[in-house]
This record gives structure tokens, sequence and C-alpha cells, in this order.
């Protein structure tokens, strides 16, 4: 059985992901292939990924590849987050993941509209939601902003709590309606690094909507991009990053001819059958990531890159703040200070070359920066210390 060390995975991590200077991609769409998909939660986590993976990458080229050349789209999908997909790869995840998000979301809007006394059928209210949604989307090609759609819901005129702590109103709606690829963000009318989006229909962003794949061969397909990015991984880590099933992550393993392949812990992992041979060393590198970023949000089990700063490193809900690498491994996080100047806090002990080349990193983030701050909702404890140290 194929035996791929820590090592190698690590180096697999430099050369597949594009972070390790020298290593880097060409434009934003390579580097979004690399990474299969990338997170697009927050805002700036998408121009803060493919800043770290492509040189001279302007805020301009992101916003022209996803608004106006639309070769990378947002889309609701894996574990009902938000991430920016290539224009190919869409089809397989509204087949799948999407699918099954749209599901789990329509049982739990249906269930919350009966509980708050607002229809018998929730089933039914949700769809006559959304074809009110739909219809006015229809005779508007720039789309609405969520405010803009508020008022076809005078019945969740005011946020609807079905149990403590638990509010919504028509953005759910909206959510589902996203989840179903019936609608898509489009533009953003805030600055990068806020969120908020015009919501129009698919027909009308798309120069021609393809058509969703089936299920069985969705999630083949979402797999196969995983193990070229990711692999070796397990099949936990596939069923995490899915958001699905066990039994469809074997069956898409066994769609692919997945090799198994043994890790340094012993636990069994899978890559593609033409993806066996060896990865060479990788001379050491730094790079500095942003919240959520894509390489970090990879796998479940994260021990050989993460080692014990799982909990400094993520929140309370398994969400990675900004992190710095070293050689292949976390060694610490990234803040700014109010002048929006880069500072490394550091968790691990880093020789003096290593200790140089995340400086060139922070100066390199820095000047993309150019004093702008990025704020986040996802602070990891080793983000708000850093801060704390800076006030």
């Amino acid at each position: 059985m194929r035996h791929v060390t820590d090592d190698e995975r690590r180096a697999r991590i430099a050369r597949r992901h594009g972070i390790a200077p020298g290593l880097r991609a060409a434009d934003a769409e390579s580097a979004t292939r690399a990474m299969t998909v990338l997170h697009a939660t927050e805002p700036a986590t998408v121009y803060l990924s493919l800043a770290a993976r492509v040189d001279g990458l302007s805020r301009a080229d992101v916003d022209r590849v996803l608004y106006d050349e639309r070769t990378l789209v947002k889309q609701l999908a894996m574990r009902r987050t938000l991430f920016v997909f290539p224009l190919d790869l869409l089809p397989a995840a509204w087949g799948s993941a999407s699918a099954r998000v749209a599901g789990i979301e329509r049982k739990r809007i249906a269930k919350d509209i009966v509980l708050a006394g607002l229809a018998d059928d929730g089933d039914a209210w949700l769809d006559d939601a959304r074809v009110r949604v739909l219809r006015h989307l229809d005779d508007l090609p720039d789309g609405a902003q969520a405010g803009e759609v508020r008022a076809l819901f005078p019945e969740l005129a005011t946020a609807i709590t079905v149990s403590p702590g638990s509010q919504w109103n028509h953005t759910r709606v909206l959510t589902h309606l996203g989840a179903t690829a019936d609608i898509v963000r489009a533009v953003n009318t805030g600055h990068w690094r806020i969120s908020r989006p015009r919501y129009t229909r698919m027909e009308h962003w798309l120069a021609e909507v393809p058509e969703a794949w089936g299920e069985r061969e969705g999630y083949a397909e979402l797999t196969a991009r995983w193990l070229r990015s990711f692999g070796p991984g397990t099949t936990d880590d596939l069923a995490w990053w899915l958001g699905s099933t066990k039994t469809a992550v074997s069956a898409a393993l066994a769609d692919l001819d997945a090799v198994p392949a043994v890790l340094d812990d012993g636990r069994s992992a899978w890559l593609l059958p033409d993806d066996l041979e060896v990865e060479q060393p990788v001379a050491p590198w730094a790079a500095l990531l942003p919240v959520l970023d894509p390489t970090v949000m990879g796998w479940k089990e994260r021990g050989f890159y993460l080692g014990d700063l799982g909990s400094r490193l993520f929140d309370r809900n398994g969400n990675a703040g900004n992190t710095a690498w070293w050689d292949g491994r976390i060694v610490g996080s990234w803040v700014q200070d109010d002048a929006g100047r880069v500072h490394l806090h550091l968790l691990r002990e880093v020789p003096p070359e290593g200790l140089a080349a995340l400086e060139l990193e922070a100066d390199r983030l820095e000047t993309w920066l150019d004093g702008e701050r990025v704020g986040t909702v996802y602070p990891s404890p080793a983000m708000q210390s850093a801060r704390a140290d800076l006030s």
C-alpha cells in the first residue's frame, strides 16, 4: 500500500495549493482550481486567499473574474457554506452538495414557519415565497439587494423567533433559492471587505446555465477535484468537507477507482489512481493565509500541519482565523494594527531563516492591503490575544 508521509503531504500543499513563493499560480482562475473552491463566507477571504497565491494580483483582477467575466461564481454548497466555484464545477455541486443543503434547509424553514404560526403547511409557504422572489427578479436583470426584497414579505416585517436565540427573516428564502441555484449572489455593492450583494436570477447572470448533474456523478466529480487538491485524505476528511454521508463518499471513491494509501499515523487514506507518484521535497517556505482559507479548512484531521494549536487558531465553531506558515506547518497567526500594519503572532519557535521569510510575507501582505484594515467575525483566540498586545 502506498505510504504517504507527513513530509510528503506538506510538500503537496506547497506545490498544489500554490502558496510557496516560486510555486504560485498564474491568475485567479488557476489559483481557484488549484484549491477546488474558495471559502467566501467572508468576502475578504476570497481576495486574500487569491493574493496569497498569485503574485501581482489586484482587487480589480478579482472583481473582473467574479463580476465581469464570471468565470468564478459564488454558490452555497458543502456544509451550508458559501464558496467561489470555477464555472465548470457548478453543475456537479448543484446536483449533489448544494441539493443536499437545499433539502435540509427546506425542512428547517417549513418547520419554523409552522412553529411561528405563519402557515399550517410550511412547504407550501416556502414554495409560494420562492415564486414571489423569482417573479420579482424576472424583470430585474441587475438583481436586487436583500433589503429590496423585504417588501415582498409583510408577514416577516418583524424577525421570527422560533426558539430562544433563534430568529430569522426573509433572507432564509434567499438562502434556499441560492442553494437550489435559482438565484446567485451577483455584483457586490459594498467594497471588497463587506458583503452587500445583489441577488439575480441565475439565467440573468450566466450566458448559458448548464444542467445540474446527477447526485452520484456530482459527488464523484467533487471528490476527484478534492483528492487532486488535498489528497491523500481519509473518508472522514471527505465526508466532513463535502458535508455528505460516508455512503456517498464510498460510492464516489468506488466510481473513481480511488487507491488506498496509509498515513504516518496509520490511518487509511485515498489517492486518485493517476496520482501515485511520490511528491518531491520543497524548499522551506513561508505564507500568511486569511480567515477560513481553503488550505487551513481542507481537512477534518489537521494534525500534520496544525499540531496542537487548534484551540488557539480556530474558534469554538471550527472557523479558522488568520494563520502563519513555515515549511508546511502552521506556526502562528497575524493581525493588523490600527494603522493597517501587519504583525506576526508566532506560537511556535521558528528558525532565523523562517522568521525572515515570514517577515517578507508580512511586508508583501501589508503592501497589498495598502493601509486597509480587514475585520472578521471569526477572530481566533490567537488573533484576539495579538490584538490585545497591540492595544
